[in-house]
């Protein structure tokens, strides 16, 4: 079969939720893949920062292997052997006392919501079903019901409700919007620290420290959606630590797996996370001892092969080569790490042809919100790989 076939194949029986770029992918190989008919892409998407280690990352291959040779899911009514060791690797790399797993990261952004209205009632004595959690115009966390509720774009929302209540939606890096939106009724401030998916939107400097100072003043939790953010993306362990604050409750996905497996998690102290008992909250799948295995490994690897520090290092070479670029298309250039955005100008005429141009040049890359192109290749890209992709990025851009 050729890509058309597939391309059929696909159209034929699935569902129209998607509107991907014409290659039909069937291998990986650290920041490459290669199409069902031989040709060889730089992967500059990540699967949405979730393969930051590479693809099929030895390591983590091996690790995976070795545990779908043993056990694979015994659901949490029993206890397993890697799950323990997961929860350890997990605390001890990112500073948190507990954690909650679960899959994809729309169920860890629906657990923190559960755990902040949970502190809300038992902690901060809100008024039962009145806690209020303030959210982001721009925001992504998810497609669920609740979570497109309080999106802010038109489509994610149509035709999709009757939907939950108890949001407030706020402009994006304005900190006294937050402050000016507290009630006694709110429990948590929920915010992606840069919004990857709303198009590389990078909040003032300033803005998460200003966050962290109001919500401690009014006793709200501080909950970041580093799901794309973190795990190296910035050059940072986490993108909050830009501005070294530390959130209440931690959400992370993607990258926590490298790529290999669903795994989630929510991360908080003991005083919030500890507030769940026995049959408030569960997932048949969530801490399965082949995810937890294959997780524990992924971390290490990214802190074992220096792949934060390279993606600070090489991010800002990329980024600013990237600004140098004479294009009369492009408007902005701007993100943190390798996790970068080019926004080009309305009479560009969208980022979809550039995107598909580059493709052509054997480069892999997805506009977002129709002017933005995204840059966030694999964390173990290398400067003569950037060298070798910005030729064919100029190329497209002053075209």
């Amino acid at each position: 079969m050729r890509t058309a076939d597939y391309i059929a194949l696909e159209d034929r029986y699935g569902a129209k939720n998607y509107l991907p770029l014409d290659v039909v992918l069937t291998r990986g190989d650290g920041v490459w893949v290669y199409d069902v008919e031989g040709n060889k892409y730089l992967d500059c998407l990540s699967s949405y920062s979730a393969v930051n280690q590479g693809h099929c990352h030895p390591r983590i291959l091996q690790a995976l292997v070795d545990q779908a040779q043993k056990l694979t899911l015994t659901s949490r009514a029993f206890r397993n052997d890697r799950l323990g060791e997961f929860y350890k690797v997990l605390c001890e790399t990112t500073g948190y006392e507990m954690t909650l797993p679960m899959n994809t990261g729309a169920e860890a952004v629906e657990t923190a919501i559960k755990a902040a209205r949970k502190w809300g009632y038992r902690v901060k004595q809100v008024e039962q079903d009145k806690a209020e959690i303030i959210v982001c115009e721009g925001n992504f966390h998810g497609r669920t019901t609740t979570i497109v509720g309080f999106s802010s774009e038109p489509q994610y929302r149509e035709d999709f409700g009757p939907f939950t209540p108890g949001f407030v939606l706020i402009p994006y890096g304005d900190a006294a919007a937050l402050e000016a939106a507290i009630t006694p009724n709110t429990v948590a401030f929920l915010v992606e620290p840069i919004q990857g998916e709303g198009g590389v939107i990078v909040p003032p400097d300033g803005y998460l420290r200003a966050v962290r100072d109001i919500c401690n003043r009014h006793n709200i939790l501080f909950m970041a959606d580093e799901i794309q953010t973190g795990l190296g993306r910035t050059g940072k362990l986490f993108a909050c630590d830009h501005e070294n604050v530390r959130p209440d409750v931690m959400i992370v996905g993607k990258a926590l797996s490298g790529g290999f497996y669903p795994v989630s998690a929510v991360l908080s102290s003991r005083e919030i996370l500890g507030l769940f008992r026995p049959g408030d909250h569960g997932s048949t799948f969530g801490g399965n001892p082949l995810g937890a295995a294959v997780a524990a490994t992924a971390l290490s690897v990214l802190v074992d092969e220096g792949m934060i520090e390279n993606a600070a290092r090489l991010g800002q070479y990329f980024q600013e080569r990237l600004a140098k670029i004479p294009s009369p298309y492009v408007k902005e250039v701007r993100g943190k790490g390798l996790l970068i955005g080019v926004e080009l100008k309305p009479e560009a005429g969208g980022a979809r042809r550039f995107c598909e141009a580059l493709q052509t040049r054997g480069i892999l890359a997805k506009e977002t919100h129709t002017h933005i192109i995204r840059f966030a290749p694999p964390l173990v890209i290398t400067r003569q790989e950037i060298d070798w992709a910005l030729e064919h990025i100029t190329a497209v851009l002053t075209a």
